[in-house]
């Protein structure tokens, strides 16, 4: 079994990722996963979803000049009023939603685990304006984000959202690997431009 996995990571050294991704030709799905609208637990203002939604994902590891244009991407975004949601969950995507959380605008924060007992400060503040939405395909028994749950967790954000933007997606990694079910649905997906 670890030999295959080297061989696939062999395979993919070296490839660069590009958008936009079309979609399959003739298949246009409704949802990108199994998950359903009925299966989700929520927490705050799910007025929020009828607002237009991008998603925000970004791989872990990605290089410095990504982070900058996520940084002004986030800024502008909240400048247009512009609901984002994420997980929110790593380095990079914690910055984001320190840029976002400087505006008015709504945000949704999809979860890799069960809803929170205790929010952060600035995450109830935003409750308390009932900007925030807080969502998850998960109960209060998930406590760990493992890889499975980030994968469907991220399918979910997929489903909510109106089009996708991905910051940086490295190759053969978790987000890569979803994009070929989120090209499915029909949905805009975009990038930073290159070169």
């Amino acid at each position: 079994m670890a030999t295959t996995n080297n061989n696939q990571n062999d395979a993919c050294r070296g490839k660069a990722f590009s958008l936009p991704i079309k979609p399959l030709p003739g298949i246009v799905m409704e949802n990108a996963s199994p998950l359903s609208q009925n299966n989700i637990n929520y927490m705050g203002n799910k007025q929020i979803l009828k607002d237009h939604k991008i998603a925000f994902l970004c791989s872990r590891k990605c290089p410095a000049d990504i982070i900058l244009k996520s940084y002004d991407w986030a800024i502008a975004q909240r400048e247009k009023g512009v609901c984002v949601i994420s997980g929110f969950h790593s380095k990079i995507e914690k910055d984001v939603l320190h840029y976002l959380l400087k505006g008015a605008q709504p945000i949704i924060l999809a979860l890799a685990r069960g809803l929170k007992k205790r929010l952060e400060p600035e995450l109830k503040d935003a409750l308390d304006k009932n900007r925030l939405l807080i969502a998850t395909p998960f109960d209060e028994k998930v406590k760990r984000v493992t890889r499975e749950t980030a994968n469907q967790r991220n399918h979910l954000m997929a489903e909510l959202a109106d089009e996708i933007f991905i910051a940086y997606a490295l190759p053969c990694g978790n987000i890569e690997k979803i994009i070929t079910d989120i090209s499915r649905t029909g949905k805009t997906i975009s990038s930073f431009k290159t070169g």
